[in-house]
């Protein structure tokens, strides 16, 4: 779990936007690092949601698949501040299109986009397109980057991803499938390569039916003011979200949690680590439990209580063995801190060329 918090596709990008004045015209209502960040709209009690989502190796082994699990992430991420998903801009970086497989992978990036946007109810109001992404004659993954904007009906309900007081009761929106073939965990545990992820295949599926039924618990009960917390699941699967959730923020103290994982069908790693769409973690007090049972239940979503917050560690369990026990000090200065070690070697790096 140390190793995947402070991989470069995991660890806090804090280094890069805390160089940049995020808080001009005072209208910033939740800052970036969160799911999504949310500005406030004067003189009325809405707000919009933004967040950004990327993933050139799903669009490597599946460009359409790929393509529809970025924009599924992106509204999952700004329903976890509690916005309704109502628009998306993108930016398509590829290599050459006078490559047939390059322009096989862009039409296919189109096409799954489109899927995901009609099912979604999200237009695509903008959006860019860059080719002749390569050096040397070596191109890049195909890496479709999506922006999606939501709206916050009221927003004195935001929520934000970190769990908030001890003692209350976390669970999972969705469930957990053996998805670790094309996920991090399978690049920076096992060192598996895009080549070695596109030979074998493997992208999770995302089943947009139940991706909608999620969202929708998810928003009501944030509508209801049933959460204290939500956070997407997603790179590094759930152990990397559970720690995320626990960390500190500027006007919270980092708060541990107690799991107890209960797949006996499935390995550790994937209970885990897989990658499988559709899943948010929320935390909640116990008085909220039987509501959000009725929603889960009344709009197709699994609800599987996980453990409660609490203590200074992250404790996890899977079938009463306790895989998982870790100082939520040391884990967060290697989420915060890594990213801007790796960045700053690299500029020495190539200083002393």
């Amino acid at each position: 779990l140390l190793r995947l918090i402070a991989a470069p596709n995991i660890a806090s990008k804090e280094w890069v936007y805390r160089q940049y004045d995020h808080m001009v015209r005072t209208n910033t209502a939740v800052l970036p690092g969160a799911d999504a960040a949310v500005v406030r709209i004067k003189e009325t009690r809405r707000a919009l949601a933004m967040t950004l989502d990327g993933n050139g190796r799903y669009c490597a082994v599946n460009p359409r698949e790929g393509a529809r699990l970025i924009v599924a992430e992106a509204a999952r991420n700004v329903v976890c501040v509690g916005a309704r998903p109502i628009a998306i801009t993108n930016c398509l970086n590829f290599a050459s299109p006078e490559k047939p497989e390059v322009m096989w992978a862009f039409s296919e990036v189109v096409d799954g986009m489109a899927e995901a946007c009609n099912a979604f109810g999200t237009p695509v109001v903008s959006g860019n397109v860059s080719f002749y992404n390569e050096t040397e004659g070596r191109g890049i993954l195909p890496t479709p980057v999506i922006g999606m904007v939501g709206l916050i009906e009221d927003v004195r309900r935001i929520v934000q991803p970190g769990f908030k007081s001890q003692g209350d009761i976390i669970a999972l929106l969705g469930e957990t499938l053996d998805d670790l073939s094309v996920s991090e965990y399978a690049a920076t545990i096992e060192g598996s390569t895009v080549a070695e992820m596109i030979e074998r295949g493997g992208l999770p599926a995302l089943d947009l039916d139940r991706e909608r039924a999620v969202q929708e618990t998810c928003l009501r009960a944030v509508e209801e003011g049933l959460l204290t917390s939500a956070h997407d699941c997603s790179d590094g699967g759930l152990a990397v979200a559970l720690a995320e959730a626990c960390f500190s923020s500027l006007n919270r103290a980092a708060v541990g949690a107690s799991i107890e994982l209960e797949q006996a069908e499935l390995s550790t790693p994937a209970q885990l680590f897989a990658e499988t769409p559709s899943r948010i973690i929320i935390s909640f007090n116990e008085s909220a439990l039987a509501r959000l049972q009725e929603l889960a239940a009344r709009l197709g979503s699994p609800l599987t209580v996980l453990g409660r917050t609490g203590g200074a560690a992250l404790v996890i369990r899977t079938g009463g063995a306790e895989v998982v026990n870790l100082n939520l000090s040391e884990v967060e200065a290697a989420w915060r801190t890594s990213l801007g070690a790796k960045l700053r070697a690299e500029v020495v790096a190539a200083g002393a060329e």
